[in-house]
């Protein structure tokens, strides 16, 4: 998630009405554009530009199982970590597939979300998940220490799977524009904020490890993301219009993380050698060696790997308010990505498919065991808007990609050998962005106004000390049925949730006009105009193969998800069904008299 990601709250529809409104392209973009989004590059340039938009979403990728596999209990230098890094990127790439071909179908890459991370933890903290105290003198086989771990991993299963039948709910119904309807400049500055704050805890500890090395690597990300982000390097480039020319590629831009993990890497690789760092200092390369030499070459992940899911009703709950906050989040991201793009903007049944099928992605991720839903991956957005690269079929390729580097157990276990300082440095990076990320929507709301200040500030001081109460006193909430206090106990410790919810009540019952608010200026800026042909299917979005068929059928005029569908044709359905009754009543009434 970087700078990228602002742009989410400059393209979210806040009506059902203007949801499904559909404004002409923008051709200034659509002109810079080297491959636009229905282009279908050589397969060599597809196969080039697809492990581009990978090495994009590598360091997003990886860092997620690394903070989640601690709380889940698994030991160091279990090989499991680099498998949950494996099927994350399986997952990826089937999701991926699905929201490029059936889904939105805009070049939008999907991948894990840290929004799902803060519900998770605090479902992990409850005293029936709290990890064991290990003995440093007795050595857990593999299969010892996955009794240990996998019931929480199935727990974690099954709460996703739950909270994403209702996001297929929301998506399938076309519920989205009415949630956007409620949820306010000041109800999302404190949902997304809080996810980087109430992390900071994580990034200590792992920078902690050795200071020195985590402050390089912040040093190293700032120069490269900041200072460096528009320098490019020149390279021979090829295009069917202008052939042969001198491309600028914008590497620093592009890839900020993966750089700066890789030149860490190399330092604490040299530090090692030399024995500069002492044996079992964290940041040493060679202390999870064992990890990568453990690990299988090949491994096909599968649905149930860990066992299968169980649910509870209370993490259900707590894992949902991640689920909504990827809902926002991802409406955003599509307006984003075909502004970028040069595309259309998406009518309301590509949104609502778009939601539907993140919903169906993160029940796949549910079965599968990746400890996290998937939402869209803002940096791969951003990276259309550098490479002027929009072909929804590179995308596609870089699906595969992801679908194959899953299957490589090696591949995985390189990765949980990177020294946690390094990722430490990263996270603190990460996770500040985040929290800047959701004040960013702050620029809507007037903040000369005490009500709004007394809204966002109440609620993000809640939304931290609420859940800190919580956690310092596991047994506080007791109501004599272990099912309520369970329920109360997480949704009380998502930081997110409280803040959230709080800012979501107030903004929207304590007086305030629509400009105070900042709804107008929201609904401005989204550079949505109406247009009277709205509900007309856009060839871009229109479904592969069955689009034909679904014109042929007017039936599908009604469901949300389909190409064909007609805002306002269910509705106009009722009332013309509630003027016939009225009509038939009316004549039996004048019939008896």
């Amino acid at each position: 998630m970087d700078e990228k990601q602002i742009e989410t709250f400059d393209v979210i529809q806040t009506s059902e009405s203007r949801t499904d409104d559909v404004p002409e392209r923008d051709e200034g973009l659509s002109k810079d554009i080297d491959y636009k989004i229905d282009d279908v590059p050589p397969w060599y340039v597809c196969l080039i530009l697809s492990f581009q938009h990978y090495l994009t979403m590598l360091g997003g990728t990886v860092t997620y199982p690394y903070l989640i596999s601690p709380h889940l209990c698994i030991p160091d230098d279990d090989p499991s970590r680099g498998y949950i890094i494996s099927t994350t990127f399986f997952i990826s790439g089937i999701c991926t597939f699905l929201q490029t071909t059936f889904g939105a179908r805009l070049p939008i890459v999907q991948g894990c979300s840290m929004g799902f991370l803060v519900p998770i933890l605090a479902i992990l903290h409850l005293p029936e998940w709290e990890c064991p105290v290990r003995n440093p003198n007795i050595t857990l086989t593999q299969d010892e220490a996955a009794e240990i771990w996998m019931p929480r991993m199935r727990e974690i299963q099954g709460a996703v799977i739950g909270a994403s039948l209702i996001e297929m709910i929301i998506g399938v119904t076309g519920m989205v524009g009415f949630l956007l309807n409620w949820i306010t400049p000041l109800a999302i500055v404190p949902t997304i904020s809080l996810v980087g704050l109430s992390l900071f805890v994580e990034a200590s500890h792992s920078a902690s490890g050795h200071w020195g090395i985590a402050m390089f690597t912040i040093i190293l990300m700032v120069i490269f993301s900041q200072f460096l982000k528009d320098f490019a390097i020149p390279h021979p480039k090829y295009s069917s219009k202008t052939g042969w020319a001198t491309g600028q590629f914008a590497v620093f831009k592009l890839f900020p993380v993966l750089l700066t993990i890789l030149l860490s890497w190399s330092l604490c690789a040299i530090l090692t050698v030399t024995n500069v760092l002492p044996q079992g200092n964290p940041a040493r390369t060679d202390n999870l060696l064992s990890v990568l030499e453990d690990s299988p070459w090949f491994r096909f992940p599968y649905p149930g790997q860990w066992g299968l899911p169980t649910f509870t009703l209370a993490a259900i709950l707590g894992i949902l308010s991640g689920t909504l906050a990827s809902i926002i989040e991802s409406v955003g991201d599509y307006y984003a990505c075909a502004r970028l793009s040069g595309a259309d903007s998406p009518p309301k049944h590509a949104i609502n498919r778009g939601i539907f099928m993140e919903g169906l992605g993160c029940v796949i991720a549910g079965l599968y065991g990746t400890a996290s839903g998937v939402t869209s991956f803002s940096e791969n957005i951003g990276a259309i808007g550098i490479t002027k690269v929009a072909s929804r079929r590179v995308i596609q390729y870089g699906s595969l990609l992801m679908l194959l580097f899953g299957m490589l157990g090696k591949f995985g276990g390189v990765f949980v050998t990177i020294p946690p300082p390094i990722l430490g440095g990263i996270f603190c990076i990460m996770f500040s962005m985040i929290t800047a990320v959701g004040l960013s929507a702050l620029h809507f709301v007037d903040l000369n106004s005490s009500r709004n200040l007394f809204v966002l500030g109440f609620s993000l001081f809640m939304g931290l000390c609420l859940p800190k109460w919580i956690q310092a006193n596991p047994g506080a909430i007791n109501t004599g049925y272990g099912l309520v206090d369970q329920t109360v106990t997480i949704l009380l410790s998502t930081n997110m949730l409280v803040g959230g919810f709080i800012g979501f009540v107030l903004d929207n019952t304590i007086p305030g006009t629509d400009e105070e608010r900042g709804i107008l200026t929201w609904r401005k800026q989204t550079g949505t105009v109406s247009n009277s042909g709205g509900n007309l299917p856009i060839k871009s979005f229109e479904l592969p193969l069955i689009s034909k068929f679904l014109k042929k059928c007017s039936i599908f005029k009604y469901i949300p998800i389909s190409p064909t569908y007609e805002e306002g044709s269910i509705k106009e359905k009722f009332i013309n069904l509630r003027k016939h009754f009225k009509k038939e009543k009316s004549h039996e009434i004048s019939g008896v008299c």
